[in-house]
Formats: structure tokens, C-alpha cells, sequence
């Protein structure tokens, strides 16, 4: 592929990136873009454990630090929120730094959460500062959304919802990745030793910063383009996605963070009890998120969305029988459940998204490259806003496990709300994009007519 790529100040660039031309696709274009997979990969999946941290600490956080479970719960939202916030200009940061330029950037800021927690993590020190040491933590959650910016610019859109779904799947995995490492921290040297999990991540971070540095490239035809982002805003589907990432995504990031500590306040689990069974969840949640995305290239990813759902609710029910019984043996069949239903649904959301734009292209007439090229911008400057919202879903179901432990000290009330929300996603997805209108006759160019979206 002579002549694809040429030096830019700031790093190494590619200039041309046509993927959805089948030639420079083989011919070069696919091995590329999946050398930037990997390692995309790597840096992301450090970023999840790192913003998924304090669902860890807080085991180690014994009688003698004083803070109640409402107050653990907090901690574990306060990291949900910022890593919410951040995801929105770490989308951004993509087009005007450069894909690898901004993901070694990214990776070096991990190292603030690791080095400040490995300063106060410690009996006596004052609350807010490990709620503000929490916040830091956020920063591994902007990876998300920046490592899924880039790699979607990458691929076609036949490959996206395997690609997304990888990419995804591989950076989720950093959950349950952290929960093992605190097992094996607390089954060898006991809770009375957090620093050991933070000085295990400290060489890990830099090694990911390094290899992006040497191995990943940043595509030149990726630029900031405000007007997209205002397209994007301004575009309902956008903010549908979102509504419906908040019920994929947002379940899996907020019961991975909290599932420790419901284990320990309602079940009565000891550190080590609840860390052996943490991980579980998150890691079947994380493996089969990239089998959502490839059902979502074969079936639809609305069709796979709206059975993800439907699951979903069944197995909240599930999860509200065993609370009130308190039987802990259902309790983890049903929240195992949720966390590979919610893997699915994380797969097949993403897939949608791209082909949302791409069939509104088509629908205003648009074709081949240029239709291809309108969906990148659309759904690359939509990704960040969707992954934000989405992520406030963790910090929604965190919220509820606060209220609901403080108030009867059982977890059933806030799984009740999750019920009624899942509901909720259903009809949406239905109504949106899976209900039958007549077929749509594809506009013109430049016509005014708003498109039907009868399949994404």
C-alpha cells in the first residue's frame, strides 16, 4: 500500500483511509487496521481497570477506615460519574490529536489515580479525599470513548459490529481482570494490603502507553468537525442510543462496580467471599460482548437489542425473587444473567449506531464513499455523547443501590426500578426501530424528507 501513509509532525499519520473500498481494504487497509485493534485493545482494557478500582478498594476498606456501606456506595459513584463526564471531549480528543497520539496520552493519565490512591489508601485518612481520589479514577472511563471513536474509523461498516464489539469486549474484560488481581491480593496477603493491587498496575499502564506509541498510527482523514457534532446533537436517534446504551451499558458498568458490595451488605459475604465471586459476571458479561456484535452484522442489531431487553427483565425478576428471599444461590444465577445479557445488548447497540447514520446517507441519496464517509462522521461524533449517557446509567444504578440499602438494607426496591426501566427500553426499541411502517421511497438528493429507518 505504497504511498498510504506519509510522516506528519506529532507522530505517525495515514493520509488516505478508504476502507470501504474492497481493494485497499485487502490490500493492505485490514491489516492495519486491526495491528490499531490490539493495541487499542490494550490501552483500553487498562483504562476499564483502572476506573473500575474503587469497586475493588472498597473491599480492602475494613471497620477501621469507618465508612458505611452508603458511603462505599458513593465512592463507586463518584468514579462512575467523572468517568461519564470525561468520555464526551476524549471522543473529541481523537480527531484532534491523532488515534494513537491521544491513546498514549490517555494511558499516561492513569497513572494520577494509581499514585494518589497508593498515597492515602489507609485507615484515617479523611473521607472526602478518597472521594476526590475516586473522581480521579474516572479518567480510565474517557478511554471507552475515545478508543471506540478511533477503531470505528478504521473499519467498514460490514466489520464494525465485530470490531466495536472486540474492542469493547477486550476493554470491559479490564473489570473482572481488577477483581481477580484483589482476589488473589486478599487470598495471599489479606485486605490489610491494597498498595500490592496498585503497584501491580503501575508498570502495566506505562507498558500500554509505550506499545500505542510504537505500534499504533493516527488517520489524517479523521479531523475535529464541529458540524458534525452539532449534526449529531441535534439528531434524535442520537439520544434514542443513548436512552438505550444507558440500559445495556449502564447496567453492565454499575452492577460490576456495586456487585462486591451488594454481596458483602446483603449477603453478609467477607472480602474474600465477595471477591471470588465478583469477577464472575463481569468477565462472562466482557467475553460475549463481541458474539452481540457479530449476531447484530448477521440478524440486525434492533432485533438483537429488543431480545437482549426482553432477557433482561426476565432475569431482573429473577434477582427481585431472590432478594426478598434472600437466597443467595438464585440471587447469582439471575445477576450473572444480567451481566451477559447486558454484554449482548453492549455489542448490539454499538452495531447500531454506525448503521443509523449510513442508512440515513442512503435514504438523502447519498452512495458508496460518500455514504460510507457520512456514516463515519455521524457516528463517530455521536459515540462519545451515547458513551457519556450511557455510563450516567452506572452511576443511576449505584445511586439506587445507595438509597435502597440506607432506607430497608436490601437491594430489592432498586432492582424493581431497574424492571420498570428495561420495560421501557423495550418499547422504545420496538417502537423506533423494529415496528413495520410501509416501505420508504428513498429521496433524492437534497430532499427535505426525513428518512424511515425500517432496518439498523
Amino acid at each position: 500500500m505504497t504511498g498510504t501513509t506519509a510522516p506528519r509532525k506529532g507522530g505517525r499519520w495515514i493520509e488516505r483511509w478508504e476502507p470501504e473500498d474492497e481493494t485497499f481494504w485487502r490490500q493492505g487497509g485490514e491489516r492495519i487496521a486491526r495491528r490499531n485493534l490490539l493495541y487499542s485493545v490494550l490501552s483500553e482494557h487498562v483504562g476499564f481497570s483502572i476506573w473500575s478500582l474503587w469497586s475493588v478498594m472498597v473491599l480492602f476498606m475494613g471497620p477501621g477506615y469507618g465508612i458505611d456501606p452508603a458511603g462505599k456506595f458513593f465512592l463507586i459513584a463518584t468514579a462512575t460519574f467523572v468517568g461519564a463526564l470525561v468520555r464526551v471531549p476524549y471522543t473529541f480528543a481523537v480527531a484532534r490529536f491523532g488515534g494513537r497520539n491521544w491513546t498514549v496520552v490517555s494511558a499516561l493519565l492513569l497513572l494520577a489515580p494509581l499514585t494518589a490512591a497508593l498515597v492515602v489508601m489507609e485507615p484515617g485518612t479523611p473521607y472526602p479525599v478518597f472521594v476526590a481520589v475516586a473522581a480521579l479514577t474516572g479518567v480510565g472511563g474517557g478511554n471507552f470513548a475515545s478508543s471506540m471513536t478511533n477503531i470505528n474509523a478504521f473499519f467498514p461498516l460490514r466489520k464494525k459490529g465485530w470490531a466495536l464489539g472486540l474492542n469493547a469486549g477486550g476493554g470491559n474484560i479490564g473489570v473482572p481482570v481488577v477483581q481477580l488481581v484483589a482476589l488473589l491480593v486478599i487470598g495471599t496477603a489479606g485486605a490489610g494490603h491494597p498498595r500490592l493491587l496498585l503497584v501491580i498496575y503501575l508498570p502495566l499502564v506505562v507498558a500500554a502507553a509505550a506499545l500505542a506509541l510504537l505500534r499504533m498510527d493516527n488517520l489524517a482523514p479523521v479531523r475535529n468537525d464541529t458540524g458534525a457534532v452539532r449534526e449529531a446533537v441535534r439528531d434524535a436517534h442520537t439520544w434514542i442510543m443513548a436512552f438505550l446504551y444507558i440500559g445495556t451499558f449502564g447496567s453492565f458498568i454499575g452492577y460490576s462496580f456495586a456487585f462486591g458490595l451488594v454481596l458483602q451488605t446483603q449477603f453478609g459475604r467477607t472480602p474474600l467471599q465477595a471477591a471470588s465471586l465478583t469477577f464472575v459476571g463481569p468477565l462472562l458479561g466482557s467475553l460475549i460482548r463481541p458474539v452481540g456484535g457479530a449476531l447484530a452484522d448477521r440478524f440486525g442489531g434492533a432485533r438483537i437489542t429488543l431480545a437482549t431487553f426482553v432477557a433482561m427483565a426476565a432475569a431482573t425478576c429473577v434477582v427481585v425473587y431472590a432478594s426478598g428471599r434472600d437466597s443467595l444461590a438464585v440471587f447469582l444465577v439471575g445477576f450473572v444473567a444480567l451481566f451477559v445479557l447486558s454484554g449482548l445488548g453492549n455489542g448490539s447497540t454499538y452495531k447500531m449506531v454506525p448503521g443509523i447514520f449510513q442508512a440515513k446517507a442512503l435514504a438523502r441519496g447519498m452512495g458508496g464513499e460518500a455514504a460510507a464517509a457520512y456514516g463515519r462522521r455521524l457516528s463517530g461524533a455521536s459515540m462519545g455523547l451515547i458513551g457519556a449517557v450511557g455510563a450516567l446509567g452506572g452511576l443511576g444504578i449505584n445511586l439506587a443501590f445507595r438509597e435502597a440499602f440506607s432506607t430497608s438494607g436490601s437491594g430489592t426496591a432498586a432492582f424493581v426500578a431497574f424492571l420498570g426501566f428495561y420495560a421501557a427500553c423495550c418499547a422504545v426499541t420496538w417502537a423506533v426501530y423494529l415496528r413495520r411502517p410501509a416501505p420508504a421511497v428513498l429521496p433524492a438528493a437534497g430532499s427535505e424528507t426525513k428518512p424511515q429507518l425500517t432496518s439498523v
